[in-house]
């Protein structure tokens, strides 16, 4: 019917490729998972696909690993659920379990087992505009419309989608992916590097000083540096140094509309929440994580495993293994704690307009 919104499974083909079928042996290897249930089942049957527990049908898998959905698991008719030891009992006949330590992880593998991310189509198009000097390996792929600057290196399996800007001197290692319209420069990247659409790598920090006259930019001399499997989310952008380098340490994930000043630098297995920016020369650890719309001001140092609630205001240095909130950001506890006592002395305190109601 005209007008009518089409309720695709998920995955849909028209917009992701899909692998399988597979037998439920493969998707326990794959999930490294334990398989109960199984009896009476039909040992030559194929699963075709992932969906959530309610959607589910015979064919298809599904995962449990929030409480909260279990009653969800009574009604499915999902043909395999992974789920963890503590919801065994809760399968419904004919419903097949693979237990595993960690669901979601499990889930991530067999949706990738399921719709593997698009292969590589080697080729630089005819549209592309390649500078002098660039070697960009025979495996890797060009979309249309790139433009990629003079002595940039692309490394193998890499692929630069539709009108991505490349300038000068860039190196981008193997098995990196580039989404359209992202811009980088001054930028060394290492391996297995996600930039998704609308990225903006290396431009200018925010960095001035003020004369007799107004505001004289300073020079920024620095790179930024992306270590082995950084994930940048869409419209996010990252600084390149003044003087010494901005550090995206490996494995870090940014969400979207994230800021990174001039000079900062990430330690390994970062997470920073979409809205958040981290003002210049600001050191994390490793294993940090800051929520969404937080702002932490610059010169700070936050220890490893450090968490940094959201809308948080930080102003100072956060101790290894913190968890702040608040603005200014103080310990969970002190937070709660003094909440608690703003509501008591709100309900003591006598309505404006004289005496209590």
């Amino acid at each position: 019917m005209e007008g009518q919104v089409d309720t695709a499974l998920t995955g849909d083909g028209r917009f992701f490729q899909r692998s399988g079928p597979f037998s439920l042996e493969k998707l326990a290897e794959c999930a490294g998972a334990r398989i109960v249930g199984d009896e009476g089942s039909d040992p030559d049957k194929l699963y075709v696909g992932v969906a959530p527990l309610q959607s589910a049908g015979p064919q298809e898998v599904s995962f449990l690993d929030n409480r909260r959905y279990a009653p969800l698991l009574n009604q499915t008719r999902a043909g395999i659920v992974l789920l963890g030891q503590a919801f065994v009992d809760r399968l419904p006949k004919g419903t097949i379990g693979l237990i595993c330590p960690a669901p979601y992880l499990a889930w991530a593998r067999v949706a990738g087992l399921f719709h593997p991310p698009p292969a590589v189509a080697p080729g630089i198009h005819p549209t592309a505009l390649v500078g002098v000097d660039a070697v960009i390996d025979s495996s890797a792929q060009i979309g249309p419309f790139v433009v990629i600057g003079a002595g940039v290196s692309v490394g193998a399996k890499t692929r630069i989608d539709s009108h991505v800007v490349i300038g000068d001197g860039v190196r981008i290692g193997a098995h990196c992916r580039i989404g359209t319209h992202a811009s980088v420069s001054h930028t060394l990247m290492g391996d297995r590097v996600t930039l998704l659409a609308g990225v903006r790598i290396g431009q200018e920090g925010f960095g001035f000083a003020v004369g007799p006259e107004g505001f004289e930019t300073v020079p920024q001399l620095g790179r930024v540096v992306l270590e082995d499997g950084v994930e940048v989310g869409a419209n996010s952008t990252i600084d390149r140094g003044s003087s010494q380098d901005t550090v995206i340490g490996a494995g870090s994930r940014l969400d979207n509309l994230v800021q990174i000043g001039h000079n900062v630098r990430l330690g390994r297995c970062c997470i920073v929440v979409s809205q958040a920016g981290i003002s210049g020369s600001t050191e994390l650890g490793d294993f940090v994580t800051v929520a969404a719309q937080a702002g932490l001001i610059g010169h700070i140092r936050i220890g490893d495993k450090a968490r940094i609630g959201a809308q948080c205001g930080v102003m100072s240095d956060v101790d290894a293994g913190a968890d702040v909130i608040g603005s200014p950001a103080m310990p969970f506890r002190e937070f709660f704690r003094n909440v608690a006592v703003l509501r008591r002395l709100a309900k003591k305190t006598p309505r404006e307009g004289g005496g209590e109601a």
